[in-house]
C-alpha cells in the first residue's frame, strides 16, 4: 500500500508551501545560470561536442583514432573567396600582404603555415596553384595551418586571430574585386555553428511550446491559475535539467544534439504530470467541498477541506504520476545498455531528467495548489466570458461521469472487433515504410544548406575537387608495400572506382578508397565495407569513414538490442502486473505499444527518408533517418506510450476495484482519465512540434517522430483500440494463475 506514502508528501508540502517554492525558484535559478554562464564563463553550450556517433573499440573508431594518434599537424582554418579574378596582378598584390599578416600571428606554423596560389613560387601560374584555384575561375581557397604543439589556451586565441583577420580579407580586396566574398571554415567552427544552432532551436522550440501549451491548460482548467502550474513546474524542471546536464558534461561527453532531446522530453513529462496532478486536485476539491457542512473542516494550519483534496491527490494521481515516472525511467534507462557514448549520454540525462520532472510534479506542483486554496473550485474567467461559456463547460469538466469519452467508449463498446481491427489495419498500414529503412550517420548535412559553414563545405567540394577526401580509408599494420599489394584486391571489389597508393600514418599504413556512388552513407557504400572487411587481408586492417561509422552503430544497436528490450519487456511486464494484478493486460500493452510505435517510425520513414513533406517541414532529405535517432524515439515514444497507458489503466483499475464491473469500468474510467489524456497529448504534440520548427534535422527528426508517436497513441491506441480490446476480453482483462494472485496480494501496487 503506497497511498500513506503519497499522502504523507503531500501533507510535508502542505505544511511548508512557501518552502518549497522558494526552493524550487533557487534550483531552477541555479541551474539555468550554470547553463548559460557557467563556471569560469563556460556555459554548458560552450561545452558540447559535435560529430558523427562513434562506437568505442569498434574497427571505424579504431581506424580514426589510428589516423588521429599518428598526425602531426595542427588544425586548420581555412578561407574560400568568391566573386574574385586570381590572376588579377592586383589581387596577387592584396593577398601577399594578408599572406605576410598570417605569417606574423603567434601560433601560425612557421613552415608551410599559410597555403594559396599566391604562396607559392611562381603564383598563380605554378602547377600546384591549380588545386587552390575555384574549378570555374571565380575564386581561390586559402589554409592556414597552426603548430602541433600549442597549449590549449594558446591554440584558441591562435585560431581566433587567424579566422579574425581571415574575416577582413574580403574588404582587403573591396577596391580591387568590389564584388569578393569570404567564408572562414574549420572544424570547430562547424561544432561552433551546430552547437549554436542547438541553443537557437531549444529557444525556438521553448517559445512556440510554452505559450501554446499554456492556451490548451487554460481551456483545460478553464482559467489561466490552474493552466499555469504545471507551465511553472515545467520552467523549473527545465532549469533544474539544464543544470545537470552541465554537471554531466563533466563526466561525460555531451553531443550538441543531447541537450534538445533531453529538453523536449523533460518539457512534455513536466505538463503531463503537472496536468494530472492539478486536475485530480480539482476533481478531490470538488468532492471534499460538497462533504464539508459549511466550516468543520478547519484545522489550526491550512485548510482543511485543501488538505483532504491534496491528501486524496497524492494518494492516487501522485501515486500513479510516481509509477509513471518509474515505466518511463526503466524505458529510457534501456539505452543505457548500448555502448555509444552518444545513446548512454541520452540515457543517464534522460534519467536525470524524469526524476525532475516528477519531483516538481510531487513537490512544486502541489504546493502551489495549497497556496491557491480554494479558488480552483470556482469558475476561471473564460467560463464568465459569453461565447466560451459553454466550450469551457465541456473542457474543464472535471465531475460528470458522462461526456465526450463515456459516449466514444460505448460506440466502440457495441463493435468491439470492428474497432480493434480497423484499428489494427490503420496501424500497420502505417508502419509499411518502415520496411525500407535506411540508418546513417550524417555530419554537415545535419546543418540547413543555408547554414555557413555547410556553405563552406559544399563550396569547397563543388569548387576544389583535389581538396575532396576519401569515401572510405583503410587503416593497417603492414607494410607500404604489403598494404599496396593487397589494395589491389579492395580495388577489383564491385562499388570501388579508385584506391590510392599507401601513405604512411605513423606505425601504420593507410590506403583511400574512392566509390562509385556519390553518397558516402548510401546503400552502396556501406555495401562496400562489409565487403573490404570481408577481404582475408594478411595484417590487422579497420576500415575508416561515413559508411563504416554507420555499420558499426548499426552492428552495435543489434549486438545490444535484445538486452535493452529484454529489460524494458521484463520490467514492464512485472510493474504492470504489481498494478493490475492482470497477466493478460501487461502483455497486450507492450503489443498495442509496439504496433504503435512501429506505425510512428513508418510516418517517419515516409516523411524524412523518402522526402514527403520536405518543403512544409524545411529540411533537405539526407537518404535515410540517423542512426541514434531510431534508438532514442524507440526509448521516448515507448516510454511515453506506457505513460498515457498507465494513467488510463489506474482509473479503470481504481474503478473495477470500487466494485464496477468491467466495460462499466472502462468506460467510466475513460471518461475521468480522456481528458487528460488527449489534452497531455495534444500539448506534448505542440511542444515537439515547436522542435520541427528548429533547422537542426537531428531535432527535427526526433520532436516530428515523437509528436506523432503521441498523437497515434492518444489517439488510436488510448481511445479506440484498448478499450476495445479490454471490452473482448472482458472479465479475463484481470486473469492471473492463482500462485501470481497471491505475489500481488503481496506486493500489490494499490491506492
Amino acid at each position: 500500500m503506497l497511498a500513506p506514502v503519497f499522502e504523507s508528501i503531500g501533507r510535508r508540502v502542505a505544511a511548508r508551501p512557501k518552502t518549497t517554492v522558494l526552493v524550487w525558484l533557487l534550483v531552477a535559478a541555479l541551474g539555468f545560470t550554470l547553463a548559460l554562464v557557467g563556471f569560469g564563463g563556460q556555459s554548458l553550450f560552450d561545452r558540447l561536442t559535435s560529430g558523427e556517433p562513434a562506437v568505442p573499440g569498434s574497427d571505424s573508431q579504431k581506424a580514426s583514432e589510428a589516423i588521429v594518434t599518428a598526425s602531426d599537424e595542427g588544425q586548420s582554418v581555412r578561407l574560400l573567396v568568391r566573386g574574385v579574378d586570381p590572376t588579377d596582378p592586383a589581387v596577387a598584390e592584396v593577398m601577399t600582404e594578408v599572406n605576410a599578416d598570417l605569417a606574423k600571428i603567434d601560433g601560425v606554423a612557421p613552415e608551410g603555415g599559410v597555403i594559396d596560389a599566391f604562396a607559392l613560387a611562381g603564383g598563380v601560374e605554378a602547377p600546384a596553384a591549380k588545386n587552390l584555384l575555384a574549378a570555374d575561375g571565380d575564386g581561390f581557397f586559402v589554409e592556414v595551418n597552426l603548430e602541433a604543439d600549442l597549449a590549449a589556451d594558446d591554440e584558441a586565441q591562435a585560431r581566433d586571430d587567424v579566422e579574425a583577420r581571415l574575416g577582413t580579407v574580403d574588404d582587403d580586396l573591396a577596391e580591387v574585386a568590389p564584388g569578393a566574398t569570404g567564408i572562414v571554415g574549420s572544424n570547430e567552427l562547424i561544432v561552433e555553428e551546430i552547437t549554436g544552432q542547438v541553443e537557437e532551436d531549444l529557444k525556438t522550440g521553448e517559445a512556440y511550446a510554452l505559450p501554446f501549451a499554456l492556451v490548451i491548460m487554460v481551456f483545460v482548467f478553464g482559467g489561466f491559475l490552474a493552466a499555469s502550474m504545471p507551465v511553472v513546474g515545467a520552467l523549473a524542471s527545465i532549469g533544474a535539467g539544464l543544470g545537470v546536464l552541465y554537471g554531466l558534461s563533466y563526466r561525460l561527453e555531451i553531443d550538441a544534439s543531447v541537450v534538445n532531446v533531453v529538453s523536449l522530453l523533460g518539457l512534455g513529462l513536466s505538463i503531463d504530470y503537472g496536468l494530472l496532478i492539478v486536475s485530480r486536485f480539482r476533481e478531490e476539491l470538488h468532492k471534499a467541498l460538497a462533504q464539508d457542512d459549511g466550516a468543520t473542516l478547519r484545522r489550526r494550519r491550512g485548510d482543511g477541506v485543501v488538505q483532504a483534496a491534496l491528501a486524496r491527490t497524492m494518494a492516487t494521481a501522485g501515486r500513479t504520476v510516481a509509477f509513471s515516472a518509474l515505466v518511463v525511467a526503466i524505458s529510457i534507462a534501456g539505452l543505457m545498455v548500448f555502448t555509444p557514448d552518444i545513446l548512454r549520454a541520452i540515457g543517464a540525462a534522460g534519467l536525470a531528467v524524469i526524476l525532475i520532472a516528477v519531483a516538481t510534479a510531487l513537490t512544486l506542483v502541489p504546493a502551489l495548489l495549497v497556496l491557491s486554496r480554494r479558488r480552483l473550485a470556482r469558475p476561471g474567467v473564460l467560463g464568465r466570458v459569453p461565447g466560451l461559456r459553454a466550450v469551457v463547460r465541456r473542457t474543464a469538466d472535471v465531475v460528470s461521469d458522462e461526456g465526450m469519452f463515456s459516449r466514444l467508449t460505448a460506440r466502440v463498446q457495441k463493435h468491439p472487433w470492428w474497432v480493434a481491427l480497423g484499428s489494427v489495419v490503420v496501424l500497420v498500414v502505417l508502419a509499411l515504410p518502415l520496411l525500407g529503412l535506411q540508418m546513417r550517420n550524417s555530419g554537415i548535412e545535419l546543418l540547413p544548406v543555408d547554414a555557413t559553414q555547410r556553405v563552406f563545405v559544399d563550396e569547397l567540394a563543388d569548387q576544389y575537387p583535389a581538396s575532396e577526401t576519401a569515401d572510405l580509408f583503410v587503416v593497417t599494420d603492414g607494410t607500404l608495400e604489403a598494404t599496396d599489394a593487397w589494395g589491389q584486391d579492395v580495388a577489383a571489389l564491385e562499388g570501388v572506382e579508385a584506391v590510392g597508393s599507401a601513405v604512411p600514418a605513423g606505425e601504420y599504413a593507410v590506403l583511400e578508397v574512392y566509390l562509385t556512388t556519390d553518397d558516402a552513407g548510401g546503400p552502396e557504400a556501406v555495401e562496400a565495407v562489409r565487403d573490404v572487411r570481408a577481404l582475408d587481408a594478411p595484417f590487422d586492417a579497420w576500415v575508416g569513414g561515413q559508411a563504416a561509422g554507420q555499420v558499426d552503430f548499426v552492428d552495435a544497436l543489434g549486438d545490444r538490442m535484445w538486452w535493452a528490450v529484454g529489460i524494458v519487456v521484463a520490467a514492464t511486464l512485472v510493474l504492470l502486473f504489481l498494478m493490475t494484478g492482470s497477466v493478460l493486460i501487461p502483455v497486450k500493452a507492450l503489443l498495442t505499444n509496439a504496433l504503435s510505435l512501429a506505425a510512428s517510425l513508418g510516418v517517419l520513414t515516409f516523411v524524412f527518408q523518402d522526402g514527403h513533406g520536405a518543403g512544409l517541414l524545411d529540411f533537405t532529405p539526407t537518404g535515410g533517418i540517423e542512426t541514434y535517432v531510431v534508438a532514442l524515439v524507440v526509448a521516448f515514444a515507448f516510454g511515453l506510450a506506457m505513460d498515457y497507458e498507465v494513467f488510463l489503466l489506474a482509473r479503470v483499475k481504481e474503478l473495477f476495484d470500487a466494485g464496477h464491473s468491467n466495460d462499466e469500468a472502462v468506460r467510466l474510467g475513460l471518461q475521468r482519465s480522456g481528458r487528460i489524456i488527449t489534452s497531455a497529448a495534444l500539448i506534448i504534440v505542440v511542444v515537439f512540434l515547436g522542435f520541427v520548427l528548429g533547422d537542426l534535422l537531428v531535432i527535427k527528426e526526433v520532436g516530428f517522430a515523437l509528436a506523432v508517436a503521441v498523437a497515434l497513441d492518444a489517439t488510436i491506441v488510448r481511445m479506440l483500440l484498448v478499450p476495445a480490446t479490454m471490452t473482448i476480453l472482458g472479465r479475463a482483462n484481470w486473469w492471473a494463475p492463482r500462485p501470481l494472485r497471491w505475489v500481488h496480494r503481496k506486493l500489490a501496487i494499490t491506492h
